[in-house]
């Protein structure tokens, strides 16, 4: 028996239970997007097949305690992980559809059809372990050290399962191509495994590699969704990215695809979604706001870059800053969004860490980093909004993007109630034919009716055509200011349970066929 060969088949395995669960998450999540919710389906079906390994490989190790029987196991655990993102590609394109349609139906039966592709290499997978202390005892009063050893092997492959697919994989050459990369490496090693247990089999088993090489050609070609109009796909650290184009305006779509992220139209003017109301934002001001009092613009969530588009193109080349975690969606705007603003300095950042850190005051600080139900709970909570407010200068201003249903506008109300324990005026305005609302608070005390007032000095003032277009929508748009008790902290922000009560109660009242969202 090759001691250090079940070693790293151990190792190995260990690796490819990690990767592929890894793998898993943006599998799904470029159709059905990463909520807690996916990832709890995900991590919990997977927990599940690798409890019944460890039941059953125990059970087979102790009935046919041989190399050649644990090598045919790994090879098969190998040859299915990568049969999971070929027999997922069709069903995944068929789900596709179905989410950009609502079909809730489709998009269910997809999602379980999907998750199911693994019950089959992750219960083969979790019998590696336990099969593998069983060929390696041959003396009981060692039985701690062998388990231990095998077991610290199997964590240590599974840590770097963890960081491959994330870090580098999946970046480099997509999803299902790292999934090819780990059950080749499995196939690899339980191949000459095998040679030294049973040549013979190991040469039976050769047409594994060739078989799963040959599927992948044939069914991974093309793109990864065939969306009307797509003009760009790729796969980041954090994001499937998608660019799509309809009557010579540019959308970006992240993940699953059912919120527009940024919009680009080459001729201008108002996008008439909640870009544009970023621009009402300092005109909470006391009349008469002037134009040019708005010096410097902080972006938390920039994108590909829409709002400070329209900043500039309403107040000149102005300082702004803007933020986002992910360094591909800025390369994004740059080629397809015209994001080449010379005062624009885009900073891949956490947003939040970000805006601490920065040495910079602005007049308008904003946060559309909110798309339900995406919500970063660290840029919703009373200690966010204190940093927020420390970067604002004495007119300042915060405006931030939430989503909501027509009946369910808790989410508002919770953001609402955590500003106003750190700002002395909130506002609201619901973006007409959108499941959007944008929450502004400034820090003097201000009146809604400020904006009646400077919108009437900016038409005297003759201000540019789509910043009264804009105040005068947000000023039409105006809604009550709940009175709310809720202030999340850093300690408590229970959005996200929050939001998958708003979603669960939409989906449930059958009102799918209604979303817009952006």
């Amino acid at each position: 028996m090759n001691r250090r060969m079940l070693l790293l088949t151990t190792f190995t395995a260990g690796m490819t239970s990690l990767g592929i669960e890894l793998a898993a998450s943006r599998l799904l999540g470029n159709v059905f997007g990463t909520t807690n919710l996916v990832w709890a389906n995900i991590i919990g079906l997977i927990l599940i097949y690798l409890t019944a390994g460890y039941f059953l490989g125990g059970r087979w190790a102790d009935r046919s305690p041989h190399a050649t029987t644990f090598y045919r196991l790994v090879l098969w655990a190998a040859f299915t992980s990568g049969l999971i993102p070929i027999v997922a590609h069709p069903v995944l394109r068929w789900a596709a559809a179905a989410v950009e349609d609502l079909n809730a139906a489709i998009m269910a039966g997809s999602f379980l059809a999907v998750l199911i592709l693994f019950c089959i290499p992750v219960t083969l997978l979790g019998c590696v372990s336990p099969f593998v202390i069983r060929l390696l005892l041959d003396d009981s009063s060692r039985a701690g050290q062998t388990s231990g050893q095998v077991y610290a092997l199997s964590t240590l492959g599974s840590i770097l399962g963890t960081f491959l697919p994330v870090l580098w994989l999946i970046p480099e050459i997509g999803t299902a191509r790292t999934f090819l990369v780990f059950s080749g490496s499995l196939l690899l090693v339980g191949l000459i495994g095998m040679s030294t247990a049973d040549r013979r089999q190991a040469l039976i088993h050769l047409w594994m590699p060739v078989v799963l090489a040959g599927l992948a050609w044939w069914a991974l070609r093309g793109p990864i969704k065939e969306s009307t109009g797509q003009l760009y796909e790729s796969e980041s650290a954090y994001n499937y990215i998608q660019v799509r184009e309809a009557g010579g305006v540019r959308y970006l779509m992240l993940n699953e695809g059912q919120a527009v992220h940024s919009v680009y139209d080459p001729a201008g003017g108002p996008t008439y979604g909640t870009w544009d109301y970023f621009l009402a934002a300092p005109f909470f001001n006391a009349a008469p706001f002037e134009a040019d009092e708005v010096q410097r613009l902080g972006i938390v969530g920039l994108a590909a870059g829409t709002i400070a588009q329209q900043y500039t193109q309403v107040f000149g080349p102005l300082p702004i800053d803007g933020w986002d975690i992910d360094p591909e969606v800025m390369e994004v705007g740059r080629e397809y969004f015209a994001m080449t603003e010379p005062n624009l300095n885009a900073i891949a950042q956490d947003g939040r860490w970000g805006l601490e850190h920065s040495g910079q005051m602005y007049t308008v600080i904003a946060v559309d980093a909110y798309r339900p139900p995406y919500i970063p709970w660290q840029l919703t909570t009373r200690e966010f909004f204190e940093i927020v407010r420390e970067h604002l200068t004495a007119d300042g201003v915060v405006a931030i993007n939430v989503g909501r249903t027509p009946e369910d506008r808790r989410l508002i109300d919770a953001l609402a109630g955590t500003m106003g324990v750190v700002f002395p005026s909130v506002h609201v305005v619901d973006v007409p034919g959108t499941f959007n609302t944008m929450v502004y608070a400034t820090v003097q005390p201000t009146v809604s009716g400020n904006l009646e007032r400077n919108l009437e000095h900016l038409q005297e003032s003759g201000a540019p055509p789509l910043l009264l277009d804009v105040v005068r929508r947000a000023a039409d748009n105006l809604a009550p200011t709940p009175a709310s008790g809720v202030a999340f902290t850093d300690d408590r922000a229970p959005v996200e349970t929050l939001v998958n009560s708003i979603v669960i109660r939409f989906v449930l009242a059958g009102q799918l066929e209604t979303l817009s969202v952006e």
